[in-house]
C-alpha cells in the first residue's frame, strides 16, 4: 500500500498512545470512563477481538490515547507472553486541578475496591498523590500539584491546558 487511509494525520512525528491488554474491554471502559476524565473514542470488533480507544475530547490538536485490546482465544499474538500490567510504579498519570479532588479519588477507590495507594504528600515535583487499580491490576496516579504544566511553560512557553 502505498496510499494513506487517512486525510488526517500529525505534521511531524507525535506521541499519540499507549496501550494495554486487557481481560474484559467492558469492564475496561466502564472502569476508565468512571474512574478518569476519559471517553469513548472508538469501539472496534474483528476476527481477532476487541478494541477500544479512550481519551480526552478536549485533546483534538495534539490527540494522546489510551488503546485497549481483547484478544480472542487463539487470536493474540502475544499470548506466549506473561500478561504484563503497569505497576506498582509504572502507571498512567493524571493530574486534577486540587488537592481535594486526589482525596475525593481514593475515597471512592477504596469504596469500590481500587485503591492501590492512599492520598500521600510525596517531596516535589511529584505532589500529593494517590494511585487506584483498574479491573486487569494497571496502576492509575491521581496527582495535585505536580509541577508538569508549570514546568512545560517555563521549559517550552505555552500549555495547552
Amino acid at each position: 500500500m502505498t496510499e494513506s487511509t487517512y486525510d488526517v494525520g500529525p505534521t511531524r512525528a507525535r506521541w499519540t498512545h499507549i496501550a494495554l491488554r486487557v481481560e474484559d474491554i467492558d469492564a475496561t471502559i466502564d472502569w476508565y470512563t468512571t474512574y478518569t476524565p476519559m471517553t469513548l473514542l472508538d469501539r472496534r470488533e474483528d476476527a481477532d477481538g476487541f478494541g477500544a480507544w479512550l481519551g480526552m475530547d478536549d485533546m483534538t490538536e495534539h490527540p494522546f490515547i489510551l488503546v485497549v485490546a481483547q484478544f480472542l482465544e487463539g487470536h493474540d499474538p502475544f499470548a506466549d507472553a506473561p500478561h504484563a500490567t503497569l505497576g506498582p510504579f509504572a502507571h498512567l498519570g493524571i493530574e486534577v486541578t486540587n488537592k481535594e479532588d486526589v482525596d475525593a479519588m481514593a475515597e471512592r477507590g477504596r469504596e469500590d475496591g481500587y485503591l492501590a495507594m492512599p492520598p500521600t504528600m510525596m517531596p516535589a515535583p511529584i505532589g500529593y498523590i494517590c494511585m487506584l487499580r483498574d479491573p486487569d491490576g494497571n496502576t492509575i496516579e491521581y496527582s495535585w500539584d505536580q509541577g508538569v504544566y508549570t514546568t512545560v511553560v517555563e521549559k517550552w512557553g505555552s500549555s495547552d491546558n
